[in-house]
């Protein structure tokens, strides 16, 4: 199920709300929790079975974490999972040259149920965090359904205390539904309508340069209509039921830097990518050729993670280098000129960076 889908808006989502708003306060996790799980069971079927593996592993693993090597087992175990499923065809078939020998089915939401049962583990382990007393309301933080198959990722700590009591109202509820209808129309009215002139533009036999140069307007538009516009739609789901996600996109678009617009476009991701790969690295702490080597790992991590072929680790070098020339001169030079002619440097590497990514 898509959220923009009939199934969804007028089956699933009005009765989990029904069965969710009906049922005695103590139960509401454990019916988010059944929800969940049949939302992912609709479209995944025997892969429902990977999700509950992460539930139970991690729950119980988190109240066993004494040092880092147990963090790191955990961490492995979890990592394993991710890399078997997104990265076994893209390793046998590609980098060693046995083409299509696997063809191992990818299970969708499998990157960021793992990324937030991996922050889990961590924040366990720095303390950050308490690990969870309850199994349901763990289950319910890995599973919940608005944010399971496309993000953002949430962090524990970001709704620990509302897993535990939340107070659902009117004023959270109204502001839910009017952020998951503008998410809805982002994805109906804009995102799908400039993916119908993506193919029609892409259909054209006898091609020109304004032909190409409007397609790649249209597909970055989708792109990020699509991307916000589910990320608008769970926001906007979490706030009916009580519960207050980080936003995820910060107008990105008008961005006048390359760094800008790294702030400002999937911010759940960038802050992960910082506060666990990033950091922990040493960052920017431990001399400059370190850093650059951490600023090189976070890149090739960020294209890695969007997806399994050479394009995306392309992708992930051409902002590395980008934003490696803007930290050595090219940001202070940028800071003198008019904020139109940045916005406009920024897009112009924008759009050519999402033709890498497709």
């Amino acid at each position: 199920m898509i959220f923009s889908s009939v199934s969804f808006l007028f089956y699933f989502f009005p009765i989990v709300l029904i069965l969710y708003f009906l049922s005695p306060r103590k139960y509401r996790n454990l019916i988010l929790f059944i929800s969940s799980l049949f939302f992912y069971f609709v479209g995944e079927k025997q892969y429902t079975l990977i999700l509950l593996f992460s539930c139970v592993f991690n729950y119980f693993y988190a109240k066993r974490i004494k040092d880092k090597k147990s963090l790191w087992f955990g961490i492995v175990v979890n990592l394993s999972l991710l890399i078997y499923f997104k990265y076994t065809n893209f390793i046998v078939n590609d980098v060693l040259g046995f083409n299509n020998l696997v063809n191992i089915v990818l299970p969708i939401g499998i990157s960021f149920f793992t990324f937030q049962a991996i922050s889990y583990l961590v924040d366990v382990y720095r303390g950050t965090v308490s690990a969870s007393s309850s199994f349901i309301n763990f289950c319910t933080y890995l599973t919940f359904f608005p944010q399971l198959i496309a993000g953002p990722i949430v962090r524990y700590e970001t709704v620990n205390e509302e897993l535990i009591d939340r107070k659902e109202n009117v004023d959270d509820a109204s502001r839910g539904i009017t952020r998951f209808c503008v998410g809805l129309f982002k994805k109906v009215v804009i995102a799908d309508t400039l993916g119908s002139i993506v193919k029609l533009l892409s259909a054209i036999k006898a091609r020109s340069s304004l032909s190409y140069f409007l397609e790649m307007i249209s597909a970055t538009m989708q792109l990020y209509y699509d991307f916000s516009a589910y990320s608008d739609m769970a926001i906007g789901m979490a706030l009916i039921f009580g519960f207050h996600f980080l936003e995820n996109f910060n107008y990105p678009l008008i961005a006048a830097s390359v760094k800008d617009f790294w702030r400002r476009w999937h911010i759940s991701l960038s802050s992960f990518l910082k506060d666990y790969i990033y950091i922990p690295l040493g960052g920017n702490r431990r001399g400059t050729l370190k850093t650059w080597r951490n600023l090189l790992i976070v890149w090739l991590c960020t294209g890695f993670w969007h997806g399994a072929s050479w394009n995306y680790i392309l992708w992930g070098l051409y902002y590395f280098v980008l934003l490696a020339i803007e930290k050595l001169f090219l940001y202070r030079a940028l800071e003198k000129i008019p904020r139109f002619f940045r916005h406009l440097y920024t897009l112009l590497f924008v759009y050519f960076g999402w033709l890498l990514f497709t």
